[in-house]
């Protein structure tokens, strides 16, 4: 048996040993890919919309640029969020799938309901669950 009051060495070692693993854990994730210039997906731009009865027509630009962004797209991914209108004011946007479209569509059709505020953005997908930076995000009042 270790009797930590004659060695104040061994508890000290104990207790740094102990406090190095707790700040060595982190976020563990899948490896990243090393980005060179050039090799991303560019984010989808000008997400407009149309409403027509209870649905929202969204349309959107993409854009490839060969110098920052060449990966061209297989397809877009959509999501949205929503809230009531008497809502809560700093309340967290959590923006779920609303769905997949593949290239050459930039077009989606969602159907609403009334009484909430939507919040809307598209995000880019390529090759090997490669994904762009999302859209602006676009704010829809449907009372």
């Amino acid at each position: 048996m270790i009797c930590f009051k004659k060695r104040p060495s061994v508890l000290l070692a104990l207790l740094i040993l102990i406090l190095a693993i707790a700040i060595g854990c982190g976020k563990k994730g899948m490896p990243l890919a090393p980005l060179t210039p050039g090799n991303i997906l560019a984010a989808p731009a000008n997400l407009s919309y149309t409403l027509k009865h209870r649905q929202v027509i969204l349309n959107w630009t993409h854009e490839i640029d060969p110098e920052n962004a060449k990966i061209p797209p297989e397809g877009f991914e959509l999501f949205v969020a929503t809230k009531a209108l008497e809502g809560c004011e700093g309340c967290p946007f959590i923006f779920k799938s609303a769905g997949k479209v593949s290239m050459p569509a930039k077009s989606f059709t969602y159907d609403l309901d009334q009484d909430l505020h939507y919040y809307f953005r598209i995000q880019a997908m390529g090759k090997n669950n490669i994904k762009s930076q999302f859209s602006d995000t676009l704010y829809i009042d449907f009372p």
